[in-house]
């Protein structure tokens, strides 16, 4: 999914707080042109529609400098988030072309009912749900699909068993296990009550 987005480039000696009264979010561009970066400024409401859409590490993003000669994909590498407000502060894009693969945060979708959850009474454990991948900048998914539904009491699914979508390079330890069927858990008054009722069987007999 790619997306595009309108900026321009920060005037000179600016100050963020006034940009912000202004409706404008600060933003730097890196990686267009060596160790250069671009201070930029985005409409809030445009950044507010930007990440009801877009994910740190994830989404492709044309970005666009109006007053600049530029223009390419991006990645939204990061996001500072108010700590009072809670609204967008500052982000940072880093320009994809020409640098080969990328490291991304793809998010994990669990798809398929475990047979070991609807026939024996197991609960799906999610260890790890989203997975650092590297790829080509047009072969980022915007997510990845697993199918439990073949998964029993005591199964599970490392890294290295998921199928992954073509061009992908997992990033760090292959055998983590992502998601597995464990046994159902029995409250301590559960257990309690069970052992009060074979107290009472034995001694009945």
């Amino acid at each position: 999914m790619a997306i595009t987005v309108e900026s321009q480039k920060r005037p000179e000696g600016s100050k963020p707080k006034a940009l912000r009264r202004a409706g404008l979010i600060p933003a730097n561009l890196y990686g267009h042109k060596g160790t250069e970066s671009i201070s930029l400024t985005i409409e809030a409401k445009t950044v507010e529609r930007l990440l009801k859409r877009a994910s740190v590490n994830n989404t492709l993003i044309e970005l666009n400098i109006a007053d600049a000669p530029w223009r390419g994909k991006t990645l939204l590498r990061e996001l500072q988030i108010h700590p009072a407000k809670g609204t967008p502060y500052h982000l940072s894009f880093f320009a994809v072309a020409g640098h080969g693969d990328t490291t991304v945060e793809v998010p994990l979708r669990f798809v398929g009912n475990a047979i070991g959850v609807k026939q024996e009474g197991g609960f799906l454990d999610t260890v790890i749900t989203e997975l650092q991948v590297s790829c080509a900048p047009e072969n980022i998914p915007e997510i990845i699909e697993i199918d439990v539904s073949n998964l029993k009491i005591g199964d599970s699914l490392r890294v290295h068993e998921l199928v992954l979508p073509q061009g992908l390079t997992v990033i760090g330890d292959t055998e983590r296990v992502v998601v597995s069927v464990s046994q159902p858990q029995i409250s301590a008054a559960a257990e309690d009550e069970a052992e009060l009722e074979t107290e009472t069987a034995s001694e009945a007999t």
